[in-house]
């Protein structure tokens, strides 16, 4: 029987944020949920399932608010009905009138799922305590009730299913029923005295060699005058061992002088048994998840969250063969120059560890900038951007700047300097899963991954770092704070577009940096008379730059390419 929460809130969201919330235990059907929108509506849901456990009330709403309706709760008898109420910090003088009219808990907003989750919990074992305190209280008013007649008494003691054990005002035993017989495998022993009595009836203390403290007793307590249970008593039998809840309550006469205590103790072997189990299970449930959380953790590395995410999904396990997905993203191109020539002068081992090195420099960069590897290609990296091409333009800033300290380590140890070029587009394209039935991975399809590839290539004809498209260029957010210039054209394969491209150079040395800030109207004037077929003048231009500083490769791609037919380029 699942546990019923009549759940008081007139804002919709909160419906959904309990079912997201609680949507295992409610498919398990550990916890139902009735929703109302105000108090009056909750009345009405209450008197048609008074059965109703716990209510989860906010106190700020139409027509009645939580605290009305707390107040009117006062009136219903209804004794294991709680009532958590929910309440802006801002009002913790509504919070303790609540507290005073009756409410057994509060929580706060915004709420705290965690929270939501642990008072829950608490509030349904406290329920459940009284469901069974009140069962075992109506169990001894009707013992005491039926006293007045001993041979009904007994009749009627001798029926319960739990054992009964009465002692008079002094504490010595007067009337064990049969099945506490069964249990302490003994009837009642003469003249035994109070403090005798757990070791006459081997009564420990659960899980000790120690024989339960009499003052700690129910029986004693209820001598006392108090009601009382435990659950942490042992009955044992030689080896048998029988885990037993004893609950106990004073029996007065007339005139209110206690004659008698009457405490019933019940075999809770099976319940033991089940917690034990739950533990248990609950332990390998733990376990299981951290299994399969590190089996994900090591699926991403594979297979990116970000990707799974664009599919839709949270897991892998959740991925089918042929699921795709239309995204405008940025597409990152990075390759190492030279590196055939590089990886012949190191050992297979050597390769290896130099290219993992490389890329665990690289990877934060890209990740840090909301972006996701897609895939290695060897020593490439191919790289995805959804937020913003911004992001991607920052990215690869960051590892031509990572890859210079990267450099002086390696000069410090006289190996080879490395270099990259990196080439980024925008456009919309395809992600989805391709492959057969046995083996399956992810891919990206699009003209603009195929650009941003041959825009990579393009960096080592002219020379440059970072080359982004007109497309990235035009939607960056403040292309000013970045230096640039236009570098030219080129016409992409199999396409009649042609794309203009701009070289970022922010990551260059310094000296290089500033060459070209100086140089970028004379470049691009050179650029502009080159595209319209003005050889002479453009000629002199780039002559011009490569005087004033030889290192600009692109200057002498366009002074040699000066003859023939001049005009759009196919990269």
């Amino acid at each position: 029987m699942p546990a019923k929460i009549l759940v008081v809130d007139d804002e919709p969201s909160f419906k959904s944020i309990i079912n997201q919330k609680f949507r295992n235990k409610i498919r398990k059907k550990e916890l139902e949920f009735i929703f109302a929108a105000n108090g009056l509506n909750a009345l009405e849901k209450l008197q048609a399932e008074p059965d109703i456990d716990i209510i989860l009330t906010d106190i700020t709403m139409p027509e009645m608010d939580g605290i009305s309706l707390l107040s009117t709760l006062s009136e219903i008898n209804h004794p294991t009905l709680k009532t958590v109420i929910i309440s802006a910090s801002s009002e913790l003088a509504v919070v303790r009138k609540a507290m005073n009219l009756g409410a057994f808990d509060f929580l706060t907003k915004p709420i705290d799922l965690e929270d939501l989750e642990i008072t829950v919990n608490k509030t349904i074992n406290h329920v459940q305590q009284l469901k069974d305190a009140l069962k075992q209280e109506h169990l001894i008013e009707a013992a005491q009730k039926l006293y007045d007649s001993e041979k009904r008494l007994e009749k009627f003691l001798e029926t319960l299913p739990v054992g009964v054990f009465v002692v008079d005002a002094d504490g010595k035993p007067f009337y064990t029923n049969q099945t506490a017989q069964n249990i302490f495998s003994k009837g009642i022993i003469a003249e035994t005295t109070p403090e005798q009595i757990p070791e006459i009836y081997q009564i420990y203390l659960a899980g000790t060699e120690k024989f339960y403290p009499y003052e700690q007793q129910p029986i004693f307590k209820a001598l006392k005058g108090e009601k009382y249970t435990v659950d942490n008593m042992e009955v044992r039998q030689g080896e048998k061992i029988i885990p037993v809840e004893v609950s106990a309550s004073p029996i007065f006469d007339d005139t209110g002088q206690l004659i008698y205590a009457i405490a019933t103790f019940q075999d809770i072997t099976e319940r033991k048994k089940a917690e034990a189990e739950r533990i248990q299970f609950t332990k390998q449930l733990e376990f299981k998840n951290t299994e399969l959380s590190k089996l994900n953790q090591s699926y991403s590395r594979f297979v990116p969250k970000q990707f799974l995410r664009f599919l839709g999904h949270e897991s892998i396990v959740e991925v089918s063969l042929g699921e795709s997905v239309q995204k405008k993203m940025s597409i990152l191109f990075s390759d190492i120059r030279a590196f055939t020539t590089l990886s012949e002068s190191m050992t297979l081992e050597e390769n290896f560890k130099f290219i993992n090195a490389y890329l665990s420099r690289m990877e934060p960069l890209i990740t840090a900038n909301y972006g996701f590897i897609d895939k290695y290609i060897g020593d490439a990296i191919m790289a995805l951007f959804g937020r913003c091409p911004d992001d991607a333009v920052q990215a690869a800033l960051g590892m031509l700047l990572e890859l210079n300290k990267y450099n002086l380590i390696r000069k410090k140890y006289n190996k080879s300097l490395i270099s990259i070029g990196i080439g980024i587009n925008t456009g919309s394209l395809m992600l989805g899963t391709v492959g057969g039935t046995n083996r399956m991975d992810t891919t990206v399809i699009s003209d603009a991954v195929n650009l941003a590839s041959r825009l990579q290539d393009l960096t080592k004809v002219y020379g440059a770092s970072l080359i982004i498209s007109q497309k990235t260029f035009l939607e960056l957010k403040d292309y000013t704070k970045y230096n640039y210039r236009f570098l030219g054209k080129v016409k992409v394969k199999g396409k009649k577009d042609v794309v203009s491209l701009f070289d970022f150079f922010d990551a260059d040395p310094p000296e290089l940096i500033e060459f070209k800030k100086q140089t970028k109207t004379l470049f691009e004037s050179g650029v502009i008379s080159y595209y319209s077929r003005q050889m002479e003048q453009a000629t002199q231009i780039f002559q011009r730059i490569i005087n004033l500083n030889n290192q600009d490769k692109a200057a002498y791609f366009y002074l040699k390419d000066n003859e023939g037919n001049r005009g759009d380029k196919e990269g």
